[in-house]
């Protein structure tokens, strides 16, 4: 009944008008985004200077704490109901998610035994071929699309709403993988830096120069019987500790677990999140700031590619290979998961824009978190080197492929 311009378009024109308007929908997205994430780059280079470094570090920690958690919370609040929460587990999307790492670390490790990177960069050839972005890149490129009336998914506010749903209840799982997984992967080698010259010059310590466990001072009397109270909070300092709980809480994801309770709630969804709803004020304020999160994003991530490769120690080989792995080599492994688990029937029947999330997530850049982690590892140049090329590359793979997909979804 609702049949999209584009299915009209091939039903009643020619093979090279409907081939045009694929690549009309697949280019214009990416178009879109690369023209603002250019002005973010002419607002941070030296000449403007209007979006420094300092500027670009405070507007994606706004986007971050802010915009995005807004987005993700009037968004898939509004979308999802416990009928759907149940269908999104049997929907594969958190599985498709740690496919997509175990596809992509797979990948990489390949890669990374053929190309052989220099010593310490490893781990790190691996990382930032197998972890893709699955949440701001998706998030832009769905709202892109669908802001256009004529897109082949049908009305726009829907389209936008059930991609932004299906794209915010996978990013939990991305969030566990990257503060835990990736996190562990990017540690340094073990002389300490991910600089060899340096990290022949560290001192080692003779087995005498060694630094006691614990200080003098430190030692205190052993409780004969521990009090449960000291019990409960020792083991919930442990599990902080082992499982970094404060590392996976990000406001995105505690602003999808609120999204998620109070949209499964029927009383809580129609007192804060409905239209009518006496407390929508601050669901309309979250979705005023959520529109803002997209351009801000775009900006920042411009303004960040200003740094360029730097003084990177992978050398072109190691570079060449990430960017033509994550954004060539990846993708067809997404391609074969999401067809084969479509031909067992884990998939919904005639969802299409269901499908497209999932393909997106094999088909995005290297996750711009990733980058993040690993400055706080130590290897920021690098990752900052590898994210320019890839995004640079990206605005044209991503357009091919989205072609693919629309070409084999409509």
């Amino acid at each position: 009944m609702e049949r999209s311009l584009l299915s009209i378009w091939q039903a009643n024109m020619g093979g090279g008008e409907s081939i045009l308007a694929t690549m009309m929908f697949a280019v214009l997205p990416i178009a879109k985004v690369f023209s603002m994430c250019f002005m973010g780059f002419l607002l941070a280079s030296k000449y403007v200077n209007i979006l420094p470094a300092n500027g670009r570090k405070l507007l994606n920690g706004l986007v971050f704490s802010l915009l995005l958690p807004c987005l993700i919370f009037s968004q898939l609040g509004r979308a999802i109901s416990l009928q759907k929460m149940m269908e999104c587990l049997r929907w594969f999307i958190p599985v498709n998610i740690i496919l997509t790492t175990i596809s992509g670390t797979l990948i990489g490790f390949i890669v990374a035994s053929v190309v052989r990177p220099p010593y310490p960069y490893f781990k790190f050839t691996i990382i930032h071929i197998g972890i893709g972005n699955i949440g701001n890149i998706p998030l832009v490129l769905i709202a892109a699309l669908c802001r256009d009336t004529s897109n082949p998914f049908g009305d726009s506010n829907k389209c936008s709403e059930d991609g932004t749903a299906y794209i915010s209840f996978g990013q939990w799982v991305g969030a566990i993988i990257l503060y835990t997984y990736v996190f562990q992967m990017l540690a340094p080698p073990p002389g300490g830096s991910f600089d060899c010259a340096e990290a022949e010059k560290l001192p080692i310590k003779k087995l005498s120069e060694q630094v006691p466990l614990l200080n003098a001072k430190e030692i205190e009397p052993l409780e004969t019987v521990p009090s449960k109270g000291k019990m409960m909070t020792s083991i919930l300092c442990f599990l902080d500790e082992k499982l970094k709980l404060k590392l996976i809480l990000q406001p995105p994801i505690v602003a999808s677990i609120m999204a998620m309770i109070i949209g499964t709630v029927p009383f809580l969804k129609r007192l804060i999140l409905v239209d009518d709803a006496p407390f929508f004020f601050f669901t309309d304020g979250c979705i005023i700031l959520g529109e803002a999160m997209i351009p801000c994003i775009l900006l920042a991530l411009g303004g960040n590619l200003i740094d360029g490769p730097g003084s990177s120690k992978l050398g072109i080989r190691t570079t060449a290979a990430i960017v033509f792995s994550r954004l060539v080599l990846v993708p067809p492994a997404g391609l074969a998961i999401v067809t084969l688990a479509d031909k067992l029937g884990f998939l919904p029947t005639g969802n299409k824009m269901f499908k497209f999330v999932l393909f997106l997530q094999h088909t995005m850049p290297t996750s711009i978190l990733s980058g993040a982690v690993a400055n706080l590892r130590g290897c920021g140049r690098e990752a900052a080197a590898v994210l320019f090329w890839v995004h640079i590359f990206a605005v044209f793979s991503m357009a091919a492929w989205i072609i693919l997909y629309l070409n084999l979804l409509f």
